[in-house]
């Protein structure tokens, strides 16, 4: 039986003749969703798994099994811009589907399709709420809001199809608490409906399917919903190279640096039809645009990241589709299915902190089926490039790290509690029970309930911080709990979970548009009359106001790009463990040619690179006189002195077995210290290295003790056993025992 056979055959018709054949991710996951089951489908990027789960409800909606003039379908996906793009493209086919259906002379209803988010217009929703639109596509935020108003909860009581695309990429957080609560939510108003979700990249599959299914209540018994996992065997083929500069050998100038990678990632534009850069940071976005840009009559890359208006990335977006632009640089703000056209090669300057992330970039160039996403790496030092072989091996073999969600998450728990009460008056065992549907908050203790019901009702309203008066009423008498008034506009300006970051609105002097956002901390520091670089323009800073800076075009060539804080980001432990058994293996060998060939063999790199990346273990082995840090060893530094013998104090720093040594200041380099005059780097010299003592030791992690060091024979050293010309000092030789027995508050931490 043919994959399409469940479809109405003008669907069929239209499918093999513009799509083609159904791939193997949509020939398995149809006969489950056309049987009604919940469904979790994984499947590589460009298998066509959106068009998978729409097709069957714009089925449904065709041949008038599911009436119009009501909300069927509820598309949830954590990017506006995302949804932007599902409404444009559900358009076309919906066209060209009634226009094949008007030449059969076969009737095809009116589906509208609408987009409901913090951007949608006033005017946009109140005409939503008269005249519902049959496909609605939100985000867990603006899913929420909905759910909090008596007006916007009637455009959910008719859902029959619920699609939860890109699931990955909230499964691990908060926000997929607050998406997945919602949509148990939405049970109560539409009834048992159909849950679709869509991911490229998870694991384990198990767990995120009863993530996705969640609990029914039934009597005062919870019941799990049972749902299908479909994983497509289509294989995803990746080309993956490592490329090094000469500059990572000069680590005391990073400007020459950035300006032979700009040289080099220019060529490789060039040379393409359509390039995605990733960087890391905001910061690194900008200077490296304006680096290629340079010299150039005009812009060939435009930057592309969250502190850029939505327009701004809109066009953007727009213009690399339409060919009018040789590349974008980006951060994660393009990690996602965003539809940017086709794309010849993904270049990743540094290394994304985990693999998952890494196969997500990777895979936006060579989007289509079968065919080859091609990317470059680029590190900018060699402790990168050792984190980038064990990337590119991870990205070749496709192996993910496994997520977990946030379970009874308490913050989260009081802004659902509070919008549910909102809205109606609730028995407050009933609310307990309502909760645990959820997968989130299934185990959730009576005694945490009970505790956050009593914040909210003002147990801490008498403190100084004003958040915590009284939210809600409870009457112990009829055990019921409603909100108070104001509760429900705390609710619209709580902004969900995604944090506010008190940015600075960046707008056009004369017109007012907005153009992007600035850290607090750098407005603070900025001046009127100052140039910056922002989206490849420069700007003249005209006004500082409590909130906005207002500024016109400057003069062009502005170096000055502004930073914003808390775009560190950490590597997940996945990605560490693997890290940490490269450098065990590395340790073993102890020639250079040897070392060179195994790295070589490990991942798609040259001679040269691995050459660097083999010296670069060796130096830190002979500078420590200690095995490299790695999974069972750890090494410490202990600082007496400032470089320069300038006043220090002791300090005892880890140098950890998921990183190599850098020195403390940014350099690569072992031999070369930090001088904390203006960040300068002063060479290496016997009286400063005499104040410093490298301590060894070696121990276990053990799964089945992921949050505490284990130690391990023979025992740790006593104090006065540490290898060197000195020791430790007694207090710091006992914390740097005790170091070992401490335990962690997460894996990820060690």
């Amino acid at each position: 039986m043919s994959a399409l056979s469940p479809f109405h055959p003008l669907i069929q018709r239209w499918f093999l003749r513009e799509v083609g054949e159904p791939t193997d991710a949509q020939a398995k996951v149809w006969p489950r969703i056309a049987a009604g089951e919940h469904v979790l489908l994984t499947a590589p990027t460009g298998s066509g798994k959106t068009l998978s789960a729409f097709l069957w409800a714009i089925d449904r909606l065709a041949t008038g099994t599911w009436s119009t003039g009501r909300t069927r379908v509820l598309y949830v996906s954590p990017l506006k811009a995302l949804n932007n793009d599902i409404r444009r493209n559900l358009l076309g086919p919906l066209d060209s589907l009634r226009a094949m259906f008007a030449g059969a002379g076969t009737p095809f209803p009116s589906i509208e399709v609408l987009t409901r988010s913090g951007d949608t217009p006033p005017e946009d929703r109140r005409r939503m709420l008269r005249h519902p639109p049959e496909i609605l596509i939100t985000t867990p935020e603006s899913l929420n809001l909905i759910l909090s108003s008596q007006a916007g909860g009637v455009l959910l009581t008719g859902i029959e199809t619920a699609i939860l695309d890109e699931i990955h990429a909230i499964y691990g957080t908060k926000r997929g608490t607050h998406l997945i609560t919602a949509v148990d939510r939405v049970v109560r108003l539409s009834g048992e409906f159909q849950r679709v979700a869509l991911s490229a990249t998870v694991r384990p599959l198990d767990k995120v399917a009863e993530f996705v299914g969640g609990h029914e209540l039934n009597g005062g018994s919870h019941r799990r919903r049972s749902v299908s996992v479909v994983r497509s065997t289509d294989s995803k083929a990746y080309h993956v190279e490592i490329r090094s500069l000469d500059s990572i050998e000069e680590a005391k100038d990073r400007d020459t640096l950035w300006e032979e990678l700009a040289r080099d990632l220019k060529a490789v534009i060039l040379g393409n039809r359509s390039t995605l850069l990733f960087v890391r940071s905001r910061n690194l976005c900008e200077k490296v645009t304006r680096l290629i840009n340079s010299d150039e009559p005009e812009p060939i890359v435009y930057a592309h990241h969250g502190a850029l208006s939505r327009e701004i990335r809109g066009e953007v977006e727009r213009r690399l589709k339409r060919g009018e632009l040789r590349g974008i640089v980006a951060t994660s703000s393009l990690e996602l299915g965003i539809d940017i056209g086709a794309l010849d090669e993904v270049v990743l300057v540094q290394s994304p902190e985990s693999l998952s992330s890494a196969i997500q970039r990777v895979g936006r160039a060579g989007h289509g089926v079968g065919e080859t996403s091609r990317a470059i790496l680029y590190p900018s030092s060699a402790h990168e490039m050792l984190e980038c072989v064990v990337l590119a091996r991870g990205i070749l073999e496709q192996d993910i790290e496994e997520s977990s969600p946030v379970v009874g998450a308490l913050d989260v728990l009081a802004q659902i509690i509070v919008s549910l009460v909102a809205l109606e008056e609730w028995n407050v065992d009933a609310l307990y029970e309502h909760l645990r549907t959820s997968e989130p908050y299934h185990q959730l203790r009576r005694e945490e309930f009970d505790l956050v019901l009593r914040m909210l009702a003002g147990r801490y309203a008498d403190s100084r911080i004003r958040d915590l008066r009284a939210r809600v009423s409870i009457d112990k008498l009829d055990n019921t709990i409603v909100a108070r008034k104001g509760a429900k506009l705390a609710l619209y300006m709580s902004g969900g979970t995604i944090p506010d970051r008190g940015y600075f609105r960046l707008r056009h002097r004369e017109t007012n548009a907005l153009i992007g956002e600035l850290d607090e901390e750098y407005v603070w520091e900025a001046s009127i009359g100052q140039s910056l670089s922002l989206g490849t323009q420069s700007w003249r800073i005209e006004q500082i106001t409590q909130s906005d800076v207002y500024v016109l075009p400057g003069r062009a060539g502005a170096r000055d790009v502004p930073f914003w804080k808390a775009e560190g980001r950490n590597r997940d432990f996945h990605f560490s463990i693997r890290i940490g058994g490269l450098l065990e293996s590395a340790n073993r060998i102890a020639d250079e040619a040897n070392l060179k060939a195994f790295l070589l063999s490990q991942a798609p790199m040259d001679e040269t690179s691995a050459a660097r990346l083999a010296a670069h273990l060796l130096l830190q082995k002979r500078h420590t006189r200690c095995d490299l840090p790695h999974r069972h060893h750890i090494v410490f530094e202990h600082v007496a002195a400032a470089p320069g013998a300038t006043a220090g104090g002791n300090q005892l720093a880890a140098i950890s077995w998921s990183f190599t040594h850098s020195g403390g200041g940014g350099s690569t380099d072992p031999t070369r210290w930090p001088s904390r005059r203006r960040g300068r780097t002063a060479s290496a010299r016997p009286s400063r290295l005499s104040r410093r003592t490298i301590a060894s030791v070696s121990f276990s992690l053990t799964r089945s003790q992921p949050k505490r060091f284990c130690r391990s024979s023979p025992p740790l050293p006593s104090k006065n056993s540490f290898a060197n010309d000195s020791s430790l000092p007694a207090s710091l030789a006992h914390a740097f025992e005790s170091a070992l027995a401490v335990p962690f508050c997460s894996r990820e931490t060690v």
